[in-house]
């Protein structure tokens, strides 16, 4: 699945916006816990149906070095294609990257998907990459705050031939508290486990979600290691 987190570093490349890179504020966590009435429970499925299939739009900002970094993203749903010699939905991803208010690039990527119950199949993307998915887990109707799984494991090839392997992720899902009526659900992308030294980008989008799984704003984290061992990360936060 291509996640937003990963269209932005592509985009970007994070390694040329590394120096000046710092953490940023990250949004309300308030927990707000004067009220006993606190939502334990949230539909995962229901979000990421809301995060990734259906139509939506935002814009993710961070200053970088003191330069005004922003993606502006668009989730269309294309309906039925064929993926992989599979009848699935797809929902297309526009993401536009901008430094100082210039165009740095533009992508699409389409995610592919079938429903009842929600599985992600791959991505192809305007590179030509294409991506085959695997879902050993089901993504749950209903989970409780400070549940967490594997989403996906996902192999990546250079074209639709498969012929060149160019990378292979795992994606996670976890839910955390953010106030009483409000949670994060996060989708941490690992690093190109295809590496066989050094560590790799990694990214962490979060959904702030209410009871209905409604997305209420967002914020993305790249990380990038560096070669003394730390790492240096820029988190883009919904506008």
């Amino acid at each position: 699945m291509k996640t937003l987190g990963m269209c932005i570093v592509a985009g970007l490349g994070l390694s040329a916006c590394a120096t000046g890179m710092g953490g940023m504020a990250t949004g309300n966590t308030n927990q707000n816990n004067n009220s006993a009435n606190v939502v334990t429970q949230y539909p995962v499925e229901t979000a990421l149906l809301n995060i990734y299939t259906k139509q939506r739009s935002e814009k993710l900002v961070a200053t970088v070095g003191g330069q005004s970094v922003a993606a502006d993203i668009q989730i269309t749903p294309k309906g039925s294609m064929r993926f992989n010699n599979k009848m699935v939905q797809g929902a297309e991803v526009s993401t536009i990257n901008t430094v100082n208010q210039q165009i740095t690039d533009q992508s699409v990527a389409i995610n592919y998907f079938t429903l009842n119950p929600l599985v992600f199949h791959g991505f192809t993307d305007s590179t030509g990459e294409y991506s085959s998915a695997s879902q050993t887990t089901s993504i749950p109707k209903i989970a409780t705050v400070g549940d967490s799984n594997q989403l996906i494991t996902e192999n990546v090839y250079a074209d639709s031939s498969m012929r060149q392997k160019t990378a292979t992720y795992k994606q996670d899902w976890s839910l955390t508290q953010d106030t009483n009526n409000t949670a994060w659900l996060c989708i941490k992308t690992s690093g190109n486990l295809l590496l066989t030294s050094g560590a790799a980008d990694t990214s962490s989008e979060c959904y702030k979600i209410n009871a209905k799984g409604d997305v209420l704003s967002s914020k993305v984290t790249l990380t990038q290691p560096n070669k003394s061992g730390t790492s240096k990360s820029m988190t883009f936060i919904s506008q």
